[in-house]
């Protein structure tokens, strides 16, 4: 007799109500830890794409001509290997979004300067902006050099490349 009065119906409504609410928030948290994912491939996919064109890379003018002196060995091939691309989630924010870290790890059997490692993981980690903005379709809202890069809940930005 339960049937009669409307019991199973209110029961259900309830229960469909409290399902709808659990896949919506699951949705949140499941749509922001995918924008994560896609950085971090992203962002190894950029480290990569550095070391791929990093002894055949086009110069401006004033940059090619400080490199025979200074970093002659940068216009050779040469050999760079990304052990791992990490990241940590820093404190404050100017943007009211989460801010995130990338460090790369690599490594070189070559013997360069301190000048040269630097001028590597430079170009290590402009690639690797450069390649989240190109995820994100965010690249008209960054400077030139893709740092900082956006996405809908986070601000990315690199640290100096850790040479091991």
């Amino acid at each position: 007799m339960i049937d009669s009065k409307g019991q199973i119906s209110a029961e259900y409504l309830f229960l469909t109500g409290v399902l709808i609410l659990i896949m919506m928030l699951s949705v949140i948290f499941i749509a922001s830890e995918s924008e994560l994912n896609t950085a971090m491939t992203a962002a190894r996919n950029g480290a990569n794409e550095a070391i791929g064109i990093s002894s055949t890379g086009m110069y401006p003018t004033g940059s090619f001509s400080d490199y025979p002196g200074s970093k002659g060995m940068l216009l050779v091939p040469y050999t760079v290997e990304i052990i791992n691309v990490s990241y940590q989630e820093l404190e404050d924010s100017n943007y009211d979004k989460r801010w995130i870290q990338f460090t790369v790890y690599a490594k070189s059997s070559q013997k360069f300067s301190k000048d040269e490692l630097d001028t590597i993981g430079d170009r290590i980690n402009f690639y690797l902006r450069k390649s989240i903005a190109i995820s994100f379709n965010t690249t008209s809202s960054t400077n030139r050099l893709y740092n900082p890069v956006f996405s809908p809940h986070y601000v990315f930005t690199t640290a100096n490349v850790k040479w091991v």
